[in-house]
């Protein structure tokens, strides 16, 4: 099954040696989308400022991808403060809803510089 790397500019960029997401056969893998604009700038300031963030820059690399949010059928939220979470839920709503939600897990972790990262799984099929 061949497999290619998606990069855009519309989101912001990965933080180190790996690319924003990649598309193998009918599935994407998006890598932990955070909150920073295109260029790189880190967005600060309130959760749900970070959240909305992150979920942007989510939905333009799997738009990148081909796909979009609604073809999720995996997705990871880690968040800094577990305090966060009906926030959270809140917002995600806003991106991830529909007919067949994806399965989701949410897990504190230590996040250092931001409160939030999102990452998933698409399925084109």
């Amino acid at each position: 099954m061949p497999k290619r790397s998606v990069n855009t500019d519309k989101a912001a960029p990965a933080g180190g040696p790996y690319s924003q997401a990649i598309v193998a056969g009918d599935t994407v893998y998006l890598a932990g989308a955070v909150p920073a604009l295109p260029d790189g700038t880190r967005v600060t300031g309130s959760f749900a400022e970070q959240a909305h963030a992150a979920f942007r820059n989510l939905a333009a690399v799997a738009e990148a991808a081909g796909g979009s949010l609604d073809q999720a059928v995996r997705v990871g939220v880690y968040l800094r403060d577990f305090g966060d979470f009906a926030e959270m839920n809140e917002i995600y709503g806003q991106y991830l809803t529909g007919e067949h939600p994806p399965v989701r897990t949410t897990i504190p972790v230590a996040l250092e510089g931001m409160l939030i990262e999102i990452d998933a799984v698409l399925y084109l099929g």
